[in-house]
């Protein structure tokens, strides 16, 4: 198996403005912050994100000007901090186009992805406004009646998934819930692992099972303790809630939300 260790200034250099980025994790948990982190170092633009459940990482992005668009069911800080300030004032200017989904048609066109097919039939939008203001379209149920909503494939260009442990060879481990990090993997077209540990892979071998992310679908992996941070990482530490408290408080003006990031 080939060694696809690398390091994390690599990686992002290889993230190409206007890529349709994928981040694991959900709201404050197993969010990938040390590739978000240095995504803003470096400048990138015209990002799309794609999540089910952003916080932290999309509401910085957008207050660093990285975010052209952002297709996700829900962004912001859970019961803690409330809602996104920094993504909310991009999307209300028009610096950001907020992409509106329902976690469930995220997953729906990250599967229309995965089994290579132009869209994929979702339940439970009758009565929502949200296919009008995503346009989705409704076919004819070959089978009845019926018409059914049909939500576009979502084939991001990179995911980006933090894990708890991988080998150089890029099998991944994910301890607790996976979130939509699998779904992420087997849609995107390449994916990065951030990892708190790399191990042996032999571990791997004697337990198979225990592998999330195959090797086969990862381009790179990078050694990043701590990589979570402010997000939570199940069992190692849980996600700073003094830091996101100083951010949220500041991502509410523009001006001292940069000077926050400058810092």
């Amino acid at each position: 198996m080939s060694d696809k260790r690398a390091t994390l200034e690599e990686v992002i250099a290889s993230v190409p403005d206007g890529a349709q980025l994928a981040l694991g994790g959900n709201t404050l948990h197993r969010g990938p912050g040390a590739a978000v982190h240095e995504i803003v170092r470096q400048g990138k633009r015209g990002l799309e994100i794609v999540k089910t459940a952003g916080a932290y990482d999309v509401d910085l992005l957008c207050a660093a000007g990285c975010v052209a668009a952002v297709s996700a069911g829900f962004v912001g800080y859970e019961t803690p901090f409330g809602m996104a300030p920094a993504y909310r004032k991009a999307v209300e200017t028009g610096v950001v186009e907020a992409r509106e989904h329902a976690c469930a048609t995220v997953i729906a066109g990250l599967r229309a992805a995965i089994q290579g097919v132009p869209f994929m039939p979702v339940a439970g939008l009758d009565g929502s406004d949200l296919p009008a203001a995503r346009g989705f379209q409704v076919v004819a149920d070959p089978y009845s009646d019926a018409n059914v909503y049909v939500v576009p494939a979502l084939l991001p260009d990179i995911a980006i998934l933090h894990v708890q442990v991988a080998d150089s060879g890029g099998n991944g481990r994910i301890i607790g819930t996976r979130f939509e990090d699998v779904l992420m993997a087997q849609a995107a077209r390449r994916v990065v692992l951030t990892a708190e540990r790399i191990i042996d892979g032999g571990a791997f071998v004697e337990a198979p099972e225990t592998v999330a992310i195959p090797s086969f679908l990862v381009e790179a992996v990078v050694a990043a303790p701590g990589g979570a941070w402010p997000f939570s990482c199940t069992p190692d530490y849980g996600y700073d809630a003094a830091f996101l408290a100083d951010w949220v408080a500041a991502a509410r003006d523009p001006e001292v939300a940069r000077e926050f990031i400058a810092n």
